[in-house]
């Protein structure tokens, strides 16, 4: 296995496609890679049609799986708000690719059996595959999709995120194969010699300490503790410092525990939820993910430095867990509102990640919502780096 990252900043599509393309052969030799992942800034749009064949064409064969992006992060580079385009190529000896479109009126129902999802994806959950996809955030029901895909494949993890760079339906564009998309999502399954370890840095530090729900509707949290949520929070912000009182005027948000074993929760075992509302009356919390009653929650505050720390934080637990495996390549699902919008500066999250984990080649793009597991379970976050890392299976 062999990935190879180029990054061009040219003005023209074909000449950006050529100079990343010199770039993955110069490092890939004379061997045609079998995935192409690209991603494209909007000052390319009237090409986006061109791109998979411009691409597929350069590079001599793979797979083309991309989307256009607001910026894009390639070579060790974070591009925002100026043309480029962006290519991983990888070599995948004994793996299997399994591409995949989905509209979203063919989303199979709640109820779905399994076999319907690997109809539709065209890959068996016991072949153990592992999944990268992008989707268009205006025509697909995100959660739905990969609710559903867990379903099917409960043990395959799955990476990806939401189109960026347009602002209205049919703006944004989804690569694969020789075809570009405007709707849906689109995707492709991996197995064989192949897997792939997530981490997801979601940005935020807990505040006060755990609580469990003890009232809930829907997503509304009534009661933790036998408490008023609003009550608790009003008690913990007169406990604050000065400059996280500030954070808790806007950027406060709940962590859930999604994983109903974990009694002794940690950073990164939390899902981070907006909190969308209070009712003053009943002393309630509207929050932005469906509750159980039993959960263990916790408010948290985000800002660049909390954001900052939480990455080395989810990076360094990595690198201490996988010092005997080694990661061939990896692709970077960035929220729009990090990067130089968040830290003054671009090459944050990609100068931290070629620090803590190798200098491995690196690529993505800022995303309307990232994708990424918590305890297994795939979400749709926001304000977030989803990082997938991909390496031989030990086993094969």
């Amino acid at each position: 296995m062999k990935w190879a990252s180029a990054l061009s900043e040219k003005a023209t599509l074909t000449e950006a496609v050529a100079e990343c393309a010199a770039t993955v052969k110069a490092e890939l030799g004379s061997t045609v890679p079998d995935l192409v992942v690209a991603f494209s800034s909007p000052h390319h749009a009237t090409g986006y049609d061109a791109a998979p064949e411009l691409l597929h064409h350069a590079l001599g064969g793979g797979l083309v799986l991309g989307c256009s992006a607001d910026g894009v992060i390639g070579a060790g580079q974070e591009v925002e708000r100026s043309p480029a385009f962006a290519v991983s190529a990888a070599v995948l000896p004994n793996v299997t690719l399994s591409p995949f479109h989905i509209e979203d009126d063919k989303l199979p129902d709640e109820d779905a059996a399994p076999s319907e999802w690997e109809s539709l994806v065209g890959a068996q959950a016991s072949a153990d595959p592992v999944f990268l996809m992008v989707a268009d955030p205006f025509s697909i029901r995100g959660e739905a999709l990969l609710m559903g895909l867990d379903f099917a494949y409960p043990l395959s993890a799955k990476i990806g995120g939401l189109a960026s760079g347009a602002h209205q339906p049919g703006g944004n564009a989804l690569f694969l194969g020789g075809s570009t998309h405007r709707a849906g999502a689109v995707g492709v399954a991996l197995s064989g010699n192949i897997t792939v370890d997530t981490v997801v840095a979601q940005g935020c530090r807990p505040v006060g300490q755990p609580m469990h729900v003890t009232a809930c509707h829907a997503n509304y949290l009534l009661e933790v503790d036998g408490q008023q949520p609003l009550k608790v929070l009003q008690e913990l912000y007169s406990t604050l410092p000065e400059d996280d009182q500030r954070l808790a005027r806007q950027s406060l948000f709940l962590g859930i525990v999604m994983d109903e074993m974990n009694d002794n929760p940690r950073q990164g075992d939390f899902l981070i939820r907006n909190i969308l509302g209070a009712d003053q009356e009943h002393g309630a919390l509207a929050v932005g993910e469906v509750l159980k009653e039993g959960q263990t929650v916790q408010f948290h505050l985000r800002d660049a430095t909390t954001s900052a720390a939480d990455l080395d934080v989810m990076l360094t637990r990595y690198a201490a867990s996988r010092r005997n495996s080694v990661g061939q390549g990896a692709l970077l699902f960035q929220c729009l509102g990090r990067g130089a919008y968040l830290y003054g500066r671009p090459d944050h999250d990609t100068y931290m990640f070629h620090a803590k984990i190798s200098d491995m080649p690196l690529t993505g793009f800022f995303c309307n919502g990232e994708i990424g597991q918590v305890s297994g379970t795939t979400y749709l976050h926001g304000y977030t780096s989803s990082f997938g890392i991909f390496r031989p299976k030990r086993d094969i």
